[in-house]
């Protein structure tokens, strides 16, 4: 029987939501698969929605990297949902616009970049995924600026990693808690303080 606190969890519920769509949209950037339309309203409703409510309980917590982590990462999906939707009802224009895409992905690499700093006061697990993550978008990100698909595609590649990472760490900090042990192993503090929280 796990230990009962006044408070859940919200991590694994962000994360799932954050490594399941990436892994479906990687597969797509990465060939794999097609129908990229599939993942938009998956972005909205699980990458985007569950998110951001992971990160508004983050905030409950007092958990300043979670809080920033999810309600960013779930601003995200809901940015890249509206470029398809609006683009797909005319309500913008994506003629020309792969340069500013990809500049925006190389920001969100540099975002990222800062977050894994972050990770090394927390678990290996998280250090993985955010150090996946920030490859991927920059991969992403350059393949749009340079016109290069051969990086779109390996950052599909890499992005299937991530998402399966964020799956794993998801699934450790769940079976862990059911189980209360450590039945998957997450990983030590790379290095850093001694609290996760704040």
């Amino acid at each position: 029987m796990p230990a009962q606190t006044d408070k859940a969890n919200p991590a694994p519920l962000g994360l799932v939501g954050f490594g399941l769509t990436t892994v479906l949209l990687s597969m797509i950037n990465a060939h794999w698969i097609g129908a990229e339309g599939v993942v938009v309203p998956l972005a909205i409703a699980y990458g985007g929605t569950i998110q951001l409510f992971a990160g508004i309980l983050e905030y409950g917590k007092g958990n300043t990297f979670g809080v920033t982590a999810f309600t960013s990462y779930g601003a995200f999906w809901w940015w890249w949902a509206l470029l398809h939707v609006f683009s797909a009802t005319g309500w913008i224009s994506l003629e020309g616009a792969a340069p500013t895409i990809g500049w925006a992905l190389i920001l969100w690499g540099i975002f990222t970049t800062y977050m894994w700093v972050g990770t090394f006061a927390l678990n290996w697990a998280l250090w993985w995924v955010f150090l996946t993550l920030s490859v991927t978008f920059y991969l992403l990100g350059l393949g749009e600026l340079l016109g290069a698909a051969g990086l779109g595609t390996l950052g599909g590649y890499l992005g299937i990693i991530t998402g399966l990472l964020a799956m794993y760490t998801s699934f450790g900090e769940v079976v862990n808690w059911c189980f209360d042990g450590s039945v998957l192993p997450l990983g030590g503090r790379p290095a850093g303080r001694t609290s996760m929280a704040g």
